[in-house]
């Protein structure tokens, strides 16, 4: 995988290889697995809190603690066996599989700034029209469910790429292992990011003069924060998906766009100040480049060109 995926992460994942280094080599291969999909774990955590806006407070934490354990039966109950099936059975599927769900992230990157010029967000006018609280609750858990199994999809293909040439044994703890650490980093931070007013509110209420200054800025930073982790979660789909694509097409012989994003991202690593940072930042914004331009292709084969009446 690209470097230009993981490096946002890349001292969560040299951590992860200190550790790994310690113990055996399934740990190790847990450690390698993790940090390659470190990239669809950034859209992931920038997409989930979406889903808590507009429901009740006191239903927020408990809503989130549902989404995180249906993430981890898609992982552990469907994802894992497919994986191990497809490791053992079909390898050669295992590139295909990266690069239609990395398309697909490049779609729903694609969709949502359309739907953000066009003004038609289709999800959020069904949501506003529902007024049952626990039928919002269930619309909103199911949703992102069913959001959450295409990204714990890529998450487990990028891993068994990386831990391709384990056993099969080594192979199920590895994705075992990532599965769990993953959901829960995912969710626990996902948890502390919608309740970061209730925390900033309950400190406001008592304490230092300086605690509350810090309670009200909280409070103030939430909304902000939120629509920021949006715009986030939508760069995140184009730049991973288009990483992703980018990556499996050189799996298959085609150097391009590939060959020339690492050409300029090592360009400009040597020609400005703090070099790992900008290489980083140029092949992203260049992988994004890529996601968005197959995501609008893709967005316009299914929305804009007339679709002929039966």
């Amino acid at each position: 995988m690209p470097g230009g995926l993981v490096a946002l992460l890349d001292d969560v994942a040299a951590i992860a290889k200190l550790a790994a280094a310690s113990l055996d080599d399934v740990a190790g291969a847990a450690g390698k697995a993790g940090a390659k999909a470190a990239g669809v774990v950034i859209d992931d955590t920038a997409v989930t809190p979406g889903y808590v806006v507009g429901l009740a407070p006191a239903r927020e934490l408990p809503i989130i603690g549902k989404i995180a354990l249906g993430s981890l039966r898609n992982k552990l109950l469907f994802l894992l066996p497919a994986a191990l099936l497809l490791s053992a059975f079909a390898p050669w599927g295992i590139m295909p599989l990266l690069l239609v769900g990395g398309s697909y992230l490049c779609f729903e990157g694609a969709e949502k700034l359309w739907e953000k010029i066009s003004g038609h967000g289709h999800a959020e006018d069904a949501v506003a029209e529902i007024t049952d609280p626990t039928e919002l609750e269930q619309r909103q858990v199911s949703g992102a469910i069913r959001t959450d199994f295409i990204l714990s999809g890529e998450i487990m293909a990028i891993a068994l790429e990386a831990v391709a040439g384990q056993g099969i044994v080594a192979q199920a703890v590895s994705l075992v292992l990532v599965a769990i650490a993953i959901t829960a980093g995912v969710y626990g931070v996902v948890a502390l990011i919608v309740k970061m007013d209730d925390i900033g509110l309950a400190l406001a209420a008592r304490g230092s003069s300086a605690r509350q200054a810090l309670g009200r800025g909280l409070v103030k930073t939430m909304p902000v924060l939120l629509r920021w982790l949006a715009g986030i979660g939508t760069a995140a789909m184009l730049w991973v998906g288009g990483g992703i694509v980018i990556h499996a097409l050189e799996s298959f012989g085609v150097a391009e766009p590939g060959h020339s994003l690492h050409h300029w991202a090592g360009q400009a690593e040597y020609a400005l100040p703090l070099g790992g940072a900008v290489n980083w930042a140029v092949y992203a914004a260049g992988s994004a480049v890529v996601g968005l331009t197959i995501g609008a292709v893709i967005v316009a084969l299914l929305h804009l060109l007339p679709r002929r009446e039966h």
